[in-house]
């Protein structure tokens, strides 16, 4: 006999061991596998499904048209400001001019207008000019008044440029007057705004002037 073929007692018992040891292990394994196809209470198979709540059924939504809000009007831009008339001053050329052969005696009167920003300008108005008594030694100097003088309307283009001396950038007026020229007196100048303004200066004539 080949010496490959003969099997030692040792190892025929080993043999046998395992067999006896492996053949219930072997039947348990198939009994679990078969028992894992069975359906479970609970599980997916064929157990009843469960309750299951309603669905709610909602209302289907309709889409909301909005309508567009009104336009708002536009508003007008406001007028630029500080180009009108914002101050008014009598010029130190203002002054009193004696009786001469052809005419009498006569104030010449300077006025000058200006914008907020202190340029000299004209502008339509009406302008007014009277004469005062000086008070010596006053709070207000202004005493009784002596003189006063048709109002002159200057808002037609065409007055306006009558009076208008380009050069001294100033309006120039010339009333008749009848003054002692010894004394001294307050001349008020007015002009009134066609947008309802009023401006005001006061000139100190003394004599000589």
């Amino acid at each position: 006999m080949d010496e490959r073929t003969i099997i030692r007692p040792d190892l025929r018992k080993s043999i046998g061991l395992l067999l006896k040891w492996a053949a219930p292990c072997l039947l348990m394994s198939m009994a679990l596998c078969a028992g894992c196809g069975e359906p479970q209470a609970g599980g997916s198979g064929d157990s009843p499904p469960r309750d299951t709540e309603p669905l709610v059924q909602t209302q289907p939504r309709t889409a909301q048209v909005v309508e567009p809000a009104p336009a708002v009007p536009a508003v007008p831009a406001a007028p630029a400001s500080g180009f009108g008339p914002a101050a008014i001053t009598v010029l130190p050329l203002t002054e009193l001019s004696q009786p001469t052969d052809d005419r009498g005696q006569q104030l010449n009167v300077y006025v000058s207008l200006a914008d907020a920003y202190g340029s000299q300008m004209k502008a339509p108005g009406v302008f007014r000019i009277e004469l005062y008594d000086y008070v010596q030694r006053s709070a207000e100097p202004k005493g009784q008044r002596i003189a006063i003088w048709p109002d002159m309307d200057l808002t037609s283009p065409a007055e306006n440029q009558k009076y208008w001396r380009d050069f001294l950038r100033a309006y120039e007026f010339v009333v008749p007057v009848q003054i002692a020229p010894e004394k001294m007196y307050v001349l008020e100048v007015t002009c009134l705004i066609p947008a309802g303004r009023r401006l005001s200066a006061e000139w100190l004539l003394r004599p000589g002037n």
